[in-house]
């Protein structure tokens, strides 16, 4: 029977690490270990980790800083099993996810998987806004998961499973902004198949700050220009999207302004289809949440998402054509 070797990179985030280990414990599959990576943290879970070491295989190990990708690599070289299991520290893994992914690899041999996330319902208002926001059909995030050929998804670091042979192969994470992305394509372009799992979902409680939330979305925005260098053809046309909804938004608004001086009508009309937009938000995070709220807060999630990314794409684009400019000056 294969072993999987769980991964948990942590940084400063002990109480997480403390909801993680224990939906662990429910899993009905016990074939795993559990590797808890502190990266140099001044506010460590070891004395978490030490609570939950006699209820399954549990190793806890300090490093010094260096970065989840560096963290993770450390990680899966002192792994035993023959399935890596990534996760971040802020998920919850409901007690079918092992037995789940052992099953689906049975039925289906892959060398890669990854498996969607969703909110549970301990979750605040403001993170299951943010999980609507980063899963709903209004927003990328929804037409990134909606593909029906799961061949074609691109597992991420937050629920990803890769096997010992294809790790070691094609030489794991690199220190770079989408890392993971970048560690898919480089599966694919290996010859070794990857797949989506929709039934080995987690609980992800991502990030309760919308400051914060808005710096991980600028950062991924960013981080996709750069990986459109690094692997030609990998840009499609969906990466575009949240910058052209930051240029369209900019533009209708300040066309409504302009017409608000010779006709009031005029101006509404301009804002017609933000309106509908934001009712179109509006209307679905009430059918999923079932709460006023969430559907309030979840405009706001999904404008600071796309415009978020939108902003760090547009904003890379032009330092990074900048910066390459520069060198050929430098290098004439």
């Amino acid at each position: 029977m294969e072993r999987f070797s769980i991964i948990i990179p942590v940084y400063n985030r002990p109480d997480e690490v403390a909801e993680l280990l224990d939906s662990l414990t429910r899993q009905t599959d016990k074939g795993f270990e559990v590797l808890v990576i502190e990266d140099g943290s001044s506010v460590p879970c070891e004395e978490v980790c030490k609570q939950y070491a006699s209820q399954f295989d549990l190793h806890y190990y300090f490093k010094p800083n260096s970065g989840r990708s560096e963290t993770r690599n450390y990680g899966i070289a002192r792994a035993t099993g023959d399935w890596f299991v990534i996760y971040d520290s802020d998920v919850i893994v409901p007690p079918h996810y092992i037995a789940t992914v052992r099953a689906e690899l049975a039925k289906n041999p892959v060398d890669c998987y990854g498996g969607p996330d969703a909110a549970d319902d301990s979750f605040s208002d403001v993170q299951k806004a943010i999980n609507y926001s980063m899963t709903s059909i209004m927003t990328t995030g929804g037409i990134r998961g909606a593909t029906k050929n799961k061949e074609k998804f691109s597992p991420r670091s937050f629920n990803m499973g890769i096997s010992r042979r294809c790790f070691e192969t094609v030489g794991g994470y690199k220190n770079m902004i989408g890392e993971d992305i970048d560690l898919s394509i480089r599966i694919k372009q290996a010859g070794f198949k990857t797949t989506l799992i929709p039934e080995a979902y987690v609980y992800h409680k991502r990030r309760v700050d919308l400051t914060k939330f808005f710096r991980q979305v600028n950062t991924f925005g960013k981080g996709r220009v750069l990986l459109a260098e690094l692997h030609p053809g990998s840009l499609k046309p969906v990466h575009l999207l949240p910058a052209v909804f930051v240029v369209g938004n900019c533009t209708l608004i300040l066309a409504a302004i302009v017409l608000a001086f010779f006709n009031w009508r005029w101006a509404l009309v301009a804002l017609l289809p933000l309106a509908l937009y934001i009712l179109g938000i509006f209307c679905e995070s009430l059918y999923k949440n079932r709460s006023l709220k969430i559907a309030l807060l979840s405009i706001a999630t999904a404008y600071i998402q796309t415009f978020g990314y939108g902003l760090g794409f547009l904003g890379e684009c032009i330092s990074h054509k900048a910066r390459k400019a520069k060198q050929e000056e430098l290098y004439k």
